[in-house]
């Protein structure tokens, strides 16, 4: 009786600490602030998942009704940000604002365009970045926008074609905005400037770099023994720019066909990998130096990726090669281990999905073409499907991962959906 008199009150203090532990670890599951996660990386800390969806799916906690694009979605701070374009009574681009947990629409901004004969229109295609209280936009058109995140007041605005005489290429102004210190860049491809870098406070222009026009690929931030570097793809070369001038430090020629410039490199120590269809891969090897890059190795043949950006574990790269499927090589020599037959999203004609790690582990979450929500393990030994469920209609643009909720959106709605079954 003593025993258990004693061991009872010390079980149930057991049980209620692991219990608000685990309601911890779900509460501070990280939000989604800017383009491919908090680290810009695709990789994010997620609650615990389940290994298996439910039969009947997952539970949509709310949806709303939008307008088209490709732009993806962003979670900060209690609000979800979008971008769409509509059509009616006038042709505008809107960044919206949601409550993350209700779905109600808290603001809205709106702006005139005319998309006229622009491919594959539907609407805005780069993903908001929210950043200490404020919301940057890059529209199809080259607006460029700076808004409060609580109210959507406009606190500065340029419009980089009237302004700035920037060309907008064939499929429209993709590059998220990047944040850094006191600046945020913008890839807009204006004349001696493929980058463009504004104040963030005052939107006052600091630097231009490049004289190469615009691509699709938002640039990354690289951390050099020297200081952090600027790296961008434009249809014409890998990039590495100085942060603070907007001196062009080094380039790699890489001429792409139709200007598809479109994935976002990826890094890993001292290489800089970037992909695409026609010309395949190439692998960039930074130096010591702030000019010093050379290239590495290409593939032209077995390593074509497009549109989906890929990932990075532990020296192997995992990317959507436009026939073959998820393709998996070893970064540092372009040798190729394994491709998973166009299993995780349908081949098509330009097939899309898009992945994400779940922490350090292997296991990955990814989005495909079809809308369908794919738990899976990326390994050097093969791709290992866990489960899948249909979460959204056919779409193109990243979901946002925040809490313990996915945000994804179609050309007609979005949806908040959660990721972890409630126990009935």
């Amino acid at each position: 009786m003593w025993l258990k008199a004693n061991l009872l009150p010390r079980l149930l203090g057991v049980f209620a600490f692991l219990a608000a532990l685990c309601a911890a670890v779900i509460a501070s599951a990280e939000d989604w602030p800017r383009w491919r996660g908090p680290r810009g990386d695709g990789t994010w800390h997620a609650p615990p998942l389940p290994e298996v969806w439910p039969a009947d799916g997952l539970k949509t906690v709310w949806r709303q009704p939008i307008g088209g694009g490709y732009a993806g979605v962003s979670v900060a701070d209690g609000r979800v940000l979008i971008m769409d374009r509509q059509r009616e009574p006038v042709e505008v681009e809107r960044v919206l604002a949601f409550d993350a947990a209700t779905g109600r629409q808290l603001w809205k901004h709106e702006y005139p365009v005319e998309y006229g004969k622009l491919d594959y229109g539907n609407g805005p295609r780069a993903a908001p970045t929210i950043h200490e209280g404020r919301v940057y936009t890059l529209g199809a058109l080259g607006h460029v926008l700076c808004l409060d995140a609580a109210t959507g007041k406009s606190l500065w605005s340029h419009d980089c074609v009237a302004e700035m005489q920037a060309k907008i290429p064939d499929w429209g102004l993709s590059a998220s905005p990047v944040v850094w210190k006191n600046l945020v860049i913008v890839h807009v491809g204006v004349p001696g400037g493929s980058f463009v870098a504004f104040d963030r406070a005052t939107g006052k222009e600091v630097w231009r770099a490049s004289n190469d026009p615009a691509g699709y690929a938002t640039p990354i931030i690289v951390n050099r023994s020297h200081g952090p570097q600027l790296v961008g793809w434009t249809p014409e070369n890998v990039v590495g720019i100085t942060l603070d001038s907007g001196h062009v430090d080094w380039q790699i020629p890489y001429k792409v066909t139709y200007g598809v410039s479109i994935a976002t490199p990826i890094v890993r120590d001292d290489l800089v990998f970037v992909t695409g269809y026609w010309e395949g891969s190439k692998m960039v090897r930074l130096g010591q130096g702030p000019a010093d890059a050379e290239l590495a190795w290409e593939d032209t043949k077995q390593l074509r990726g497009l549109m989906s950006q890929p990932l990075e574990r532990n020296g192997f790269v995992y990317s959507l090669d436009k026939q073959l499927g998820v393709t998996c090589f070893e970064m540092a020599t372009g040798k190729k281990l394994w491709d998973d037959g166009n299993r995780l999203t349908p081949r098509g004609r330009n097939p899309q999905v898009t992945m994400v790690w779940l922490g350090d582990s292997d296991r990955t979450i990814s989005l495909n073409a079809e809308g369908e929500l794919v738990l899976a393990r990326f390994t050097p030994q093969g791709y290992e499907e866990q489960s899948r469920t249909k979460i959204i209609g056919p779409t193109w643009a990243h979901p946002a991962y925040a809490g313990r909720h996915v945000f994804a959106r179609d050309d007609a709605e979005l949806v908040c959906v959660e990721l972890i079954p409630t126990a009935h």
